[in-house]
């Protein structure tokens, strides 16, 4: 069935709630394991068909947010979603009270019940109201994103199609596409301040009426993070100072070399080699029919994952107009259907796409059979290892999308991964500070972020422009709006990625069977047991950063860059 015959039909929450009530009072009352094991899985297809309907409607709703009934189901779930976790919270804390836990246990997976065990600190039917404010301040900022109309070279552009531009070769075309993108920000920042403010305000509130002292201990559980906590992700920021940051430093002079320049200023950044940044050979199409060649050449696997994709119309990839910027996969689950959401702008980073949301997508794909629902997906820092780790892995694919720019290419992407990670805990430090200070004003959220941003990035000149300069760049990181603590995940994610790019040079069939076999693993155990189960090493022990470190290093100063 293609994406567009799914049936969609908005939820009818009292017969939905009269439903679920009945089977979770069944199961409070229910007098052998057997008989609480079947209520659960009548409570999950329940679930499961409120959740597919969720999903439907946002896909539609990002793929054209001008669209007056996609923003009223966007709207109606943004109210809904939050009653749905209540009862969520009542299904967690009923399967921990049950006096048959041990059998629950081997049916269901000893997980599934630390995962209840989180969920219930994160949720009070006193909140609910809050969580709906917060989705609906979360639409709000899609929405204003979203509303983007920058004039360029004598045509609107949204902000993804003027990102092509800030790679252009030409210094000045890039300059004026950067200054044309960053004053949609500075002309819109009190209302995105404005957002945010509330946004903070809601989430510390909240976090208080829970029990905690602050959201950073809220925002960890909502997170799922049962293994590692805010002082290991303090010491792994420290790391990356020390480790990553010189080095990152080295490949920004090399940069400013390549391009013939003194110095780079923000409006370079974007742009990797004086001769113009490497693009894909051909239009989406031709990009797509080459992603179905290459994943049926990875494995066998792979090649009918990516053939159900692409039957079932299951991917929106190019950038057009009333589009939500970014991409995204998610999951249907009464189809067990991934789907992804892109806005290809023909550059590089449309290859990114394909392998690293088609990563996400094979994951949950090879997960569609695990019976417990709460481990379709793991947590977001292991979901980020089957994407990033998916980009390496299909390297040996690279030529058939940039031709002569391959070696390019493989330079920009595995250096551009090095200089992510100096971003990555700049974001995650400001969160912090974000939900340790919730009283601080915009001002002051401003002038932390460019602290903490001059202390992981000090290469950065913002060459006068007022709005950087005081510090507003973090408002076009949706991740800060949408998901508190979402990204220090990536950085974890890519210490991992790095290792299986070692190992896929070393060995690439056992880098495989390694990579497969943790998708399938799904979210059956928490990040640091997933890790170790794909034979990896932790990003948390002292000393992995500078071993994984070390042949990436090697690789690029191998790399004769200033001829490409």
């Amino acid at each position: 069935m293609k994406f567009e015959n799914f049936r969609y039909e908005r939820p009818n929450m009292q017969v939905f709630e009269k439903e679920f009530d009945h089977l979770l009072s069944e199961f409070e009352n229910a007098g052998s394991a057997d008989e609480q094991n079947l209520l659960i899985e009548l409570i999950n297809r329940l679930r499961a068909d409120f959740e597919s309907m969720v999903n439907i409607a946002s896909i539609r709703y990002s793929i054209d947010a001008t669209n007056p009934d996609y923003e009223k189901e966007q709207e109606f779930f943004d109210t809904q979603r939050p009653i749905f976790a209540g009862h969520e919270a009542r299904f967690y804390h009923a399967i921990l009270q049950s006096k048959f836990q041990k059998q629950l246990q081997e049916r269901w997976g000893k997980h599934l019940f630390e995962i209840a065990a989180v969920k219930v600190l994160t949720f009070h039917p006193s909140i609910i109201e809050d969580l709906q404010r917060e989705n609906h301040l979360i639409s709000e900022y899609d929405k204003l994103r979203a509303s983007a109309k920058i004039m360029f070279e004598g045509k609107e552009r949204n902000l993804s199609d003027i990102i092509a531009f800030e790679t252009s070769p030409d210094r000045e075309v890039r300059k004026h596409a950067s200054e044309a993108k960053w004053q949609f920000f500075a002309d819109n920042a009190k209302e995105f301040d404005q957002i945010f403010n509330e946004l903070v305000a809601l989430r510390h509130d909240m976090a208080v009426r829970l029990g905690f002292s602050n959201f950073v201990q809220l925002g960890y559980k909502r997170m799922l993070r049962t293994d590692y906590n805010p002082y290991m992700v303090a010491d792994y920021r420290r790391q990356v100072l020390e480790v990553i940051v010189p080095l990152a430093a080295k490949l920004r002079k090399r940069q400013a070399q390549r391009l013939g320049i003194d110095s780079l200023k923000y409006y370079d950044l974007s742009a990797v080699f004086k001769s113009g940044n490497p693009t894909p050979k051909g239009e989406p199409d031709w990009i797509v029919d080459n992603g179905v060649r290459m994943y049926e050449e990875l494995s066998h696997e792979t090649a009918e994952f990516f053939n159900f994709m692409l039957n079932s119309n299951l991917m929106d990839l190019v950038s057009k107009k009333g589009k939500v910027p970014g991409g995204y996969c998610t999951y249907i689950e009464n189809y067990k259907a991934p789907f992804i959401f892109s806005n290809f702008n023909g550059t590089s980073h449309d290859i990114n796409v394909l392998t690293h949301e088609v990563g996400h997508a094979f994951q949950v794909y090879m997960s569609r059979d695990i019976e417990t629902p709460e481990y379709r997906w793991p947590t977001y820092e292991a979901c980020e290892i089957h994407s990033m780790s998916m980009e390496f892995l299909t390297w040996p694919w690279m030529q058939m999308f940039f031709g002569e720019d391959t070696d390019k290419f493989k330079f920009e992407h595995l250096s551009g991964a090095v200089l992510f990670l100096p971003y990555g805990v700049t974001v995650d430090e400001f969160q912090h500070y974000v939900y340790e200070n919730p009283k601080a004003t915009p001002a002051e959220r401003n002038r932390a972020w460019r602290q903490i941003e001059q202390k992981y990035q000090p290469w950065l000149d913002y060459d006068g422009n007022q709005y950087l300069n005081n510090g507003g760049f973090w408002q076009k990181q949706a991740h800060i709006y949408h998901t508190p603590f979402y990204y220090i995940d990536y950085t974890l994610a890519q210490v991992c990625a790095f290792q299986f790019w070692k190992k896929s040079l070393e060995d690439r069939k056992q880098a495989l069977t390694d990579y497969i076999n943790l998708c399938k693993l799904g979210g059956s155990k928490p990040f640091l047991q997933l890790v170790q189960s794909a034979n990896l090493h932790s990003p948390f022990e002292d000393g992995c950063l500078q071993s994984v470190i070390q042949p990436v290093t090697h690789y690029l100063s191998e790399v004769n860059d200033m001829a490409l």
